[in-house]
């Protein structure tokens, strides 16, 4: 359980953490959730009662067979029945069974997800929990630099991470090689792009496949005055609507992981690049594989799909599966490094403050994928733990023409 989870981690959860949390009147909203979830525990408990044995066991083709029963034997059966059904309100509620039914199969499963909806389910979580992320953390969406790792101001650690990793890098602080033309791949609601944009008076372009967090960039762009030179739109990372040879950095920060093909995301990194550009890859890997093996342990591979689901994710790689990929592709003044554990205090942060009764309601207001999202933490935490999750730190040049 997540208490006895907390209760028995690492030193990272030893401090308290009180985050800054701006309340809003949501009694209603609670109270609105509330009845959905009583209504709602005589079918999850007849469901946890029927599969709970066979997840256990980890009986994938028993908890097949059974679903099939309710959800039928394919997807294409389901079509059929979609588009012979009467709209009655039954059958389109037998429709919505099926469907529900099907997901939680495929979540029981740990099933990988197709990229049309990994790209829909993407876009969907963000779209739902950016809000939520913005009202606890602020406009960063993504981990802090802990050094030293006692730290507490987690919102200037997260933009001292932006500032250390472009020091790591290294892009100068000033002179004439300092960045003036910047795309930020996998944008957020645009936090890098804006503080790298005032930093070097540079112009950030951003991208998302959330058009909240779109639109909500382009909103912090106007308050901030910072319109003129900052501007976000969706678009896929693996189709960027940018011109070759456009952007002098390149800048992917924790979205990697998301790319379903990691090939062609270093292929769009590398074409947007100017020649001469430096281009910094941050992103979840999984450990390098060591001599001798051909694959990571069934074991490790059971804990990364349980993750990819609550966050659709693709299959992960590792850093040495980037940096062949760069290297294939000419990349020069290759760096890489593994920062796990400077960013690890930020977790138990995170983890503490989603325990709050505040982040809880606003949890419930976002749906069940976030609420999902917040437990995969822990399953990130593990993962970590087993030293199989890397914060992997890659930096490379595009060869000059």
């Amino acid at each position: 359980s997540l208490a006895s989870r907390l209760g028995t981690a690492p030193r990272f959860f030893s401090r308290p953490f009180r985050p800054s949390v701006h309340p809003s009147d949501t009694p209603t909203m609670a109270r609105h959730y509330a009845l959905r979830l009583v209504v709602s525990l005589p079918a999850i408990a007849a469901a946890a009662a029927a599969f709970a044995p066979l997840a256990a066991s980890n009986d994938r083709r028993g908890i097949g067979i059974a679903f099939s029963r309710v959800v039928g034997p394919s997807s294409a059966g389901a079509g059929a029945v979609a588009e012979s059904a009467p709209t009655t309100a039954t059958a389109l509620h037998a429709l919505s069974v099926r469907k529900t039914a099907r997901r939680i199969r495929d979540s029981l499963l740990s099933r990988e997800r197709s990229r049309e909806d990994l790209k829909a389910g993407i876009a969907g979580f963000y779209d739902r929990s950016s809000k939520l992320w913005e009202d606890v953390w602020g406009e960063h969406m993504h981990h802090g630099y802990y050094v030293p790792e006692n730290r507490t101001d987690h919102v200037q650690a997260q933009i001292d991470m932006i500032d250390e990793t472009l020091k790591w890098a290294g892009i100068p602080e000033s002179g004439p090689r300092v960045p003036k033309n910047v795309v930020d791949v996998g944008c957020g609601i645009g936090g890098s792009s804006r503080h790298i944009a005032a930093k070097y008076g540079a112009r950030a372009r951003g991208i998302t496949l959330s058009p909240y967090q779109a639109k909500r960039g382009n909103e912090l762009a106007v308050e901030q005055r910072l319109d003129d030179r900052c501007s976000f739109q969706v678009a896929d990372a693996l189709e960027m609507p940018f011109p070759e040879n456009e952007f002098d950095l390149v800048w992917s920060f924790e979205s990697g992981e998301h790319m379903p093909d990691k090939s062609k995301f270093v292929d769009e990194l590398m074409r947007v690049a100017a020649p001469g550009g430096r281009v910094i890859l941050v992103t979840w890997c999984h450990r390098d594989l060591g001599e001798g093996e051909t694959s990571l342990s069934g074991k490790e591979e059971r804990l990364l799909a349980k993750i990819n689901r609550a966050y659709y994710l693709p299959r992960w790689c590792s850093v040495d599966d980037y940096v062949s990929l760069i290297e294939a592709r000419g990349g020069t003044r290759i760096e890489r490094d593994d920062w796990s554990y400077t960013i690890a205090p930020f977790w138990r942060a995170v983890i503490k403050s989603s325990l709050s009764v505040r982040s809880v309601v606003g949890l419930l207001k976002s749906g069940f994928g976030t609420l999902r999202g917040a437990y995969a933490m822990i399953l990130m935490l593990r993962g970590f733990e087993m030293g199989l999750i890397k914060f992997g730190m890659i930096a490379f040049t595009k060869p000059e023409e």
